[in-house]
């Protein structure tokens, strides 16, 4: 067998030498340790370690090992490292989607761009140009839950899917839909809110006086907007920005806080405990 890669996720109960005997049983492989994080939520008495390691692994056999010297219940991901398959859903708006596709045609995104989905077919010039699918899936007299059906069929059709992206996809999501995909729908929008909902933040903002822009990006849950956090950005203005400037400056903070949530995601960082993440 040639030497292979994993990632190896740990979550459990805190208790004393769990990083001696994890990293014992990778010595007992004669693994190579790539690189090893691990952090302690003391409040919760919860721990978290995330690894790279290199050598001839048996996963399964691994896998079990490792349950044999952690606490009970813990959670234990080997993880050999692939491409992930991703759906892109976007509505009208070109920011996150356009950057999304050209860090893929770049090679930046360790991802297959299985299609991107959309309700309306405004953006399939786009991303014809980009040689990937495209599907409208139209919510013109359709309900909410009938038109996720056609949604959630429409997926099912690409195959398996790791996460599902929400490139400014203006729709809301019922619990029904996210369930199908619990901590893999990645979302992101500007970090305006409570403050500033509805239409037009921008202006409401620019009306206010705000000073600094940003934007986040998150898993979505059932509460709108209110998903564990993955990544947040944000950069100063000033009095001289029209509204207009303050929307342009800020889907700029979009589009790299979307690409950074989504690489983190992609190269399996994310912890998600208690609605928050642990990131390393």
């Amino acid at each position: 067998m040639n030497p292979t890669q994993c990632r190896i996720l740990i979550d459990c109960r805190d208790e004393k030498g769990l990083v001696f005997k994890v990293s014992n049983i990778f010595f007992n492989y004669d693994l190579n340790i790539l690189s090893n994080h691990e952090f302690v939520d003391r409040e919760n008495n919860r721990f978290f370690m995330r690894s790279e390691v290199v050598g001839i692994i048996d996963q399964a056999r691994l896998c079990a090992d490792l349950v044999s010297v952690l606490p009970a219940h813990a959670t234990i991901h080997v993880i050999a490292p692939r491409k992930k398959n991703i759906v892109l859903m976007a509505t009208k708006e070109t920011h996150a989607l356009g950057d999304l596709l050209i860090r893929y045609e770049d090679g930046e995104l360790d991802a297959n761009i299985l299609a991107v989905v959309s309700n309306y077919d405004l953006l399939e010039p786009l991303v014809r140009k980009f040689d990937i699918p495209f599907v409208t899936v139209s919510h013109e007299g359709l309900g909410r839950s009938e038109h996720e059906q056609q949604v959630l069929g429409a997926l099912g059709a690409l195959g398996e899917i790791d996460y599902v992206v929400l490139a400014k996809y203006m729709r809301i999501l019922t619990p029904d839909f996210v369930s199908c995909y619990e901590n893999r729908i990645i979302n992101i929008h500007h970090s305006f809110l409570p403050a500033f909902i509805g239409a037009n933040p921008y202006k409401q903002a620019f009306e206010r006086g705000v000073k600094i822009i940003g934007a986040t990006a998150h898993f979505v849950n059932n509460n709108l907007d209110e998903g564990p956090i993955i990544a947040q950005e944000i950069i100063p203005i000033d009095h001289a920005y029209s509204w207009k400037d303050m929307q342009r400056s800020g889907r700029d903070v979009e589009k790299i806080v979307l690409s950074r949530a989504l690489k983190l995601a992609l190269e399996d960082r994310i912890f998600v405990y208690a609605n928050k993440t642990v990131i390393f």
